[in-house]
């Protein structure tokens, strides 16, 4: 499960780290950078504790939208990239992490509801794409990424959960993306558990993990460092 924290505020996500949640998603890049660097100043100035002792160093993961302008401030602090969906930002991304000696785990997204709105490799299209991207060195796939439409029912969620995880059974076993294609990041608070019925191995999960928390205690604005 990834912690989609976009909501909350950077001492909701101190919480987290210290009772044990790992993965933790932004979809903007400054909130990314900002929060990855104030946990992982905390953590090394020992301010966050555990019951087992120092909490292991969160992996973050890029789930918004990408700009390749973007990619050089991003690659300190990400581990990983879900929204890889075209050739130009894989390259970009290749391209900046070469001199940091970096291989830069992504997902590749796809429009498994073909919705002209939403950014995402089209199905027919992903498979090729996919073979391009795992030839960068500098990038590591590790597998598919798609969001459902937000207001489909649950036929329609399963018809495009089921999708995209045939076509990732299919890249699996007909295309040559390497052995680190394991991961199918499906579903979001309203609609994880269908996806995880579909074959999702990753969830990201935002509102449905912080219902029910103190008002006082969300971030409605951008943190300021």
């Amino acid at each position: 499960m990834v912690a989609v924290t976009k909501s909350v505020s950077r001492d909701v996500i101190c919480e987290l780290v210290e009772m044990g949640v790992t993965d933790f998603g932004e979809n903007r890049v400054q909130e990314l950078t900002q929060r990855a660097s104030y946990i992982s100043e905390r953590i090394n100035r020992h301010l966050l504790d555990t019951h087992l002792g120092k909490p292991a160093k969160p992996t973050w993961h890029m789930i918004g939208a990408l700009q390749r302008n973007k990619v050089k401030p991003l690659l300190p602090w990400v581990d990983v990239i879900q929204s890889v969906d075209r050739l130009r930002l894989a390259e970009e991304i290749h391209k900046r992490a070469q001199p940091m000696s970096r291989c830069v785990d992504v997902l590749l997204e796809v429009n498994g509801g073909d919705e002209s709105q939403k950014s995402g490799v089209a199905v027919c299209a992903a498979s090729h794409l996919g073979e391009q991207i795992a030839s960068l060195e500098g990038l590591r796939l590790r597998g598919l990424m798609t969001m459902a439409p937000l207001e489909a029912d649950e036929t329609e969620l399963r018809r495009v959960f089921t999708r995209v995880r045939e076509l990732y059974d299919e890249i699996c076993h007909d295309f040559d993306v390497g052995d680190a294609f394991d991961t199918l990041s499906m579903g979001m608070s309203g609609d994880f558990e269908i996806a995880i019925e579909c074959g999702a191995t990753m969830v990201r999960v935002g509102s449905a993990l912080f219902e029910g928390i103190d008002a006082g205690r969300l971030q409605p604005v951008v943190d300021q460092t």
